[in-house]
């Protein structure tokens, strides 16, 4: 039996998307591309905007165009928030939400036996209280390794679905850490980044109450750990035990990922936001002053309701001010069940499209600017991948750096970078 795999959405989704194939090679199966003729297809969704839910419904498409006869299994947030959307859709035959996935073969291989209904399960997700701990039956094929740590959100942003697809926080133990830590390094990953939908709030839910900073400390454990990385990160839960682990730990990558998602304060507080621009200003300095050569990226929405010219101007110079050496830049999509999507003032979507391109030409020239900074320093690169003789990979800051050196993937080379090139920079090997 083959299965095929595609995920759509954030970091997280990609980790689980590891779990199951792992539990799939355990049961025999072999796992082949998503464009390639499987009896399984595992889609893995997403629903952080109508684009993702759309994509979603593309990919179930095409695999049921690949194969007609193969069983579609349908799982992560868009699953969880529109089952009967997912189960309209021809050759699907297992639903599944945010939940229950260590089971997910078992649905599979029901289907399989039965020509008639669809099989999974979706539970109420805001009852949800326990982390589904699903160890690593088979380890990923990239060669930084994702390892979630919590799921769920509690912070309900007016624009946001995610809460309502993952429920409330939950957090995975410190002992389960270390068991999937001692796994990874094992088998030779040199770089892992700690994931979940509420990274901030990790712990919150355990007796013992550790933080993040305790999860760290966990993670770097591991002697053979070369580099510790986070995922997203609220600003406000970057508490100064977390600040200086990152400013006294050298295998702490200088690099932070803390969504803004606007720039004025009046925007902030509708959506629901609990910092100023002032407090994320001033939080960016006291980083900076820790972890000096940190490198800052984020997340900007344009174009949410109510958002004014002169919101948008505001934002555009505060985020020119705060000088991120990255930015994700995304057009506001409203959310069936938000509060953010029955408001009334919604801004026009041609509007929103014309703010998402003038944002997202700053967002390129401060990116530009920031490669700039880094010429003629020295940086130790994880490889990544290959094509017509130039080999790409991260520095611990998230620049991409390019090389015709001899270099292996997978493996942290130190480079000297030397001059702007594609979407990163060019880097010489240091003998």
């Amino acid at each position: 039996m083959r299965a095929a795999f595609m995920t759509l959405g954030c970091k997280v989704n990609q980790f689980e998307t590891e779990t199951m194939e792992g539990l799939f090679r355990a049961r025999g199966y072999d796992v082949v591309a998503f464009e390639d003729m499987a009896d399984v297809y595992v889609i893995n969704t997403c629903s952080v905007t109508h684009l993702s839910d759309r994509k979603s419904r593309q990919l179930i498409r095409r695999a049921a165009r690949t194969n007609p006869r193969a069983c579609i299994a349908v799982t992560g947030c868009y699953a969880q928030v529109a089952p009967e959307e997912i189960r309209a859709l021809e050759g699907v035959r297992v639903v599944i939400g945010t939940k229950e996935r260590a089971r997910i073969v078992d649905y599979v291989e029901a289907s399989l036996h039965e020509t008639t209904g669809i099989a999974g399960t979706i539970t109420d997700i805001m009852q949800a209280r326990v982390f589904e701990d699903i160890p690593l039956h088979a380890l990923p094929h990239r060669t930084r390794a994702f390892l979630k740590i919590e799921d769920g959100c509690q912070n309900f942003c007016t624009f946001c679905i995610i809460p309502y697809a993952r429920g409330p926080v939950k957090s995975r133990e410190l002992s389960a850490v270390a068991r999937e830590m001692a796994l990874l390094t094992e088998a030779g990953f040199h770089e892992v980044v700690l994931t979940g939908i509420h990274l901030g709030a990790y712990g919150i839910d355990l007796a013992e109450r550790p933080t993040l900073a305790d999860a760290c400390r966990t993670a770097l454990a591991e002697k053979k750990l070369r580099r510790l990385r986070l995922g997203s990160l609220e600003s406000v839960e970057l508490s100064a035990d977390l600040l200086d682990l990152i400013r006294s730990e050298p295998r702490f990558a200088a690099h932070l990922h803390l969504p803004l998602q606007a720039g004025s304060d009046h925007v902030l507080r509708a959506m629901n936001r609990h910092y100023s621009t002032a407090d994320f200003a001033r939080l960016i300095a006291e980083v900076r002053a820790a972890v000096p050569g940190v490198a800052i990226s984020t997340d900007i929405i344009v174009g949410f309701p109510g958002e004014t010219e002169e919101d948008f101007a505001a934002g555009m110079a505060f985020v020119r001010e705060i000088g991120f050496a990255r930015m994700h830049v995304f057009p506001y999509s409203a959310r069936k069940g938000t509060p953010a999507a029955r408001r009334t003032d919604q801004v026009p979507p041609m509007v929103r499209k014309e703010r998402a391109a003038r944002m997202q030409a700053l967002a390129e020239e401060m990116a530009e600017a920031y490669h700039r900074s880094q010429l003629g320093t020295v940086a130790e690169v994880l490889f990544e991948t290959t094509a017509d003789d130039v080999t790409d990979g991260l520095t611990e800051t998230y620049v991409r750096v390019y090389t015709d050196a001899d270099v292996a993937r997978g493996e942290i080379v130190p480079m000297r970078l030397t001059h702007l090139y594609r979407d990163g920079i060019w880097g010489e090997k240091i003998s």
